[in-house]
């Protein structure tokens, strides 16, 4: 993993959607899937954030698709290449959701309870967006997870790459393939890699229930989950896929960097990323001896 501890320096960086920060990421992937006999094309597309994200801006983007020439394609490779920054981590972001639900339900018997969703909401108003986070676990390591497994391939493996664009504007780059090339997963299985972390435990998230999601769990020791409170590319590609799952590990010290200027690389030994990549190219391989 020598090579990849130096690519997972590259690759985590701060690089909002649009920024040159993810342009030279980009250019980066590129090369990866070059030297790996992959051609990438690009899929690009005007990223409008969501509205609910404040101090989002509009931006052009663009998802890399990388094949191989003359491979007929039975599963992808999925990981969102861009990151953002946020006041708020996840965990914290949760605590205020929290705020505001109980505030909300338990103001209908202790009025006072209102200024818990007044906080809540108060938190959530000054959680901007900004290009300050490096975004090791989320989601420079979904990007080499794809890169592993792939390594661990054969060269005709009937395998392609998706390094979808504003995911973090709102799953945009997923939302866009769906709408203007859902031909290309059509028929096909999707695994997303989202935040591949050395602790916690490994979730396999079924959005589109198929086998390989049940031998992928049996692979990581794990049970595959048909819900989790995350919003990732996984549950928009599932909607023209076959077969669609997400994989992630971490804990609520994951929770607790992701989007943070603390979320580097210097904290990860890719021990996560060797341990999923291994079991999904086991997987994969199985797969295709059996048919």
């Amino acid at each position: 993993m020598s090579d990849f501890r130096a690519l997972l320096a590259e690759l985590a960086v701060p690089r909002l959607t649009g920024t040159p920060g993810h342009a030279r990421v980009r250019d980066a992937l590129r090369r990866e899937l070059a030297a790996r006999g992959f051609v990438a094309m690009e899929h690009r597309f005007r990223a409008q954030p969501s509205r609910w994200l404040a101090g989002g801006r509009a931006a052009d983007a663009v998802t890399l698709i990388g094949v191989r020439p003359r491979t007929r394609i039975a599963t992808w490779l999925v990981a969102h290449s861009d990151a953002k920054g946020q006041p708020l981590s996840m965990l914290a972001r949760l605590g205020a959701v929290g705020l505001v639900a109980v505030g909300t339900v338990g103001a209908l018997l202790l009025p006072w309870l209102l200024v818990s969703t007044a906080a809540g909401l108060a938190l959530l108003a000054l959680n901007r967006v900004t290009d300050r986070s490096p975004g090791a676990v989320d989601n420079a390591t979904g990007l080499l997870t794809v890169l592993a497994t792939l390594d661990q391939l054969p060269a005709d493996a009937s395998v392609g790459v998706i390094f979808t664009d504003a995911e973090e504007l709102g799953l945009l780059g997923a939302r866009a393939l769906v709408r203007e090339r859902p031909q290309l997963l059509a028929g096909t299985t999707v695994i997303n890699f989202d935040g591949i972390d050395d602790r916690g435990s490994t979730r396999v998230l079924m959005h589109r229930a198929g086998v390989v999601a049940l031998e992928l769990a049996r692979a990581l020791g794990t049970t595959p989950r048909g819900f989790f409170p995350v919003i990732v590319d996984g549950r928009v590609l599932a909607q023209v896929a076959a077969e669609c799952l997400t994989i992630m590990k971490g804990n609520w010290g994951t929770a607790a960097v992701v989007h943070r200027q603390s979320d580097r690389p210097e904290r990860l030994n890719l021990e996560g990323v060797t341990a999923v990549a291994s079991a999904v190219a086991r997987v994969l391989s199985d797969q295709a001896a059996s048919q």
